[in-house]
């Protein structure tokens, strides 16, 4: 089991970037276009490896480190994760918590790369992610705290080996809260619409992007790379809990999770084209009410 935990990691690293190929794809069919083909981003990543990398005289070894530990924080995050019914590679008690902590090693990295720059403009971006990290991970862990006491285990693997349909049945009302409530950290956390847009690069909306603008040729990879890993990491989360197909096999199980991981991939382009970006202030107000749905559902499971 150990070995097909593999899986996880593995299928990932292959297709992390087609996610938001897809995502860019719906855009793109409700905004009446063609659009780019799913595999673009791809062909971006191996178009920014064949490339040169450009340095600041101002930066430092930070600078250059940034993006190699955010993608190694990320790839541990991922092989905390189970698939169905299937173990997560790392699965042990408390697992949740060195998830937690090694995604905000990612953010710490990418925040300092951003200040070694000595840029006011990627200072403000920090600043910006900073404040909404904060308000972000209280809502995550409240949603994993309510999962872990109504499953009785502090390891991903065990809380989502017990999420069933069954278990939809009878605790309904509280996992859509937490559902709803991993959905907005899933946006938030990825810079997807409404927290932020991906796809511009105006001083009044952005957050991550402005971090990561004085990085170029294969940092740059790595960097979208991480990103469309970050992005799998709080989709499988999501997917784990609102399509819970245990069925034993582990093929059909990753099935269903791909299918899954697809149809998130949907809703969030029908998202980011129905909605437009929040203004700066009520993103907060947004996140904040998303922790008010994550307290409810934990005094629902402690009642």
């Amino acid at each position: 089991m150990r070995f097909i935990g593999l899986c996880q990691p593995v299928l990932a690293l292959m297709l992390a970037p087609l996610l938001r190929g897809v995502i860019n794809k719906v855009k793109a069919l409700f905004a009446g276009r063609c659009g780019p083909s799913v595999f673009q981003p791809y062909r971006d990543l191996a178009k920014l490896l064949g490339k040169g990398a450009v340095y600041s005289g101002t930066t430092t070894l930070v600078f250059r480190l940034a993006p190699l530990v955010g993608l190694s924080a990320v790839v541990v995050a991922l092989a905390l994760l189970p698939i169905g019914s299937v173990q997560a590679m790392l699965a042990f008690p408390g697992d949740i918590i060195l998830f937690a902590y090694v995604l905000g090693l990612m953010r710490f990295f990418t925040v300092l790369g951003a200040l070694d720059t000595g840029s006011s403009f990627e200072g403000m971006g920090a600043s910006r992610e900073v404040q909404f990290s904060a308000l972000v991970e209280p809502v995550l862990m409240l949603s994993m705290a309510t999962l872990a006491r109504h499953s009785g285990s502090i390891s991903f693997s065990g809380i989502y080996s017990s999420i069933t349909f069954g278990v939809w049945m009878q605790a309904g009302p509280t996992l859509a809260m937490v559902s709803a409530a991993l959905l907005v950290v899933c946006l938030a956390e990825n810079s997807r619409i409404p927290v932020d847009d991906p796809n511009t690069h105006l001083e009044l909306t952005m957050i991550h992007e402005v971090m990561v603008l004085d990085y170029s040729g294969p940092d740059l990879a790595f960097i979208l790379y991480a990103a469309a890993l970050k992005l799998w990491v709080f989709g499988a989360l999501l997917v784990g809990l609102c399509m819970p197909l245990r069925t034993g096999w582990a093929m059909m199980d990753i099935a269903a999770f791909l299918v899954g991981m697809l149809l998130l991939a949907i809703v969030i382009g029908v998202i980011e084209s129905m909605m437009a970006r929040l203004r700066l202030l009520r993103v907060p107000q947004m996140l904040v009410g998303a922790g008010a749905i994550a307290i409810i559902a934990l005094v629902l499971v402690l009642r």
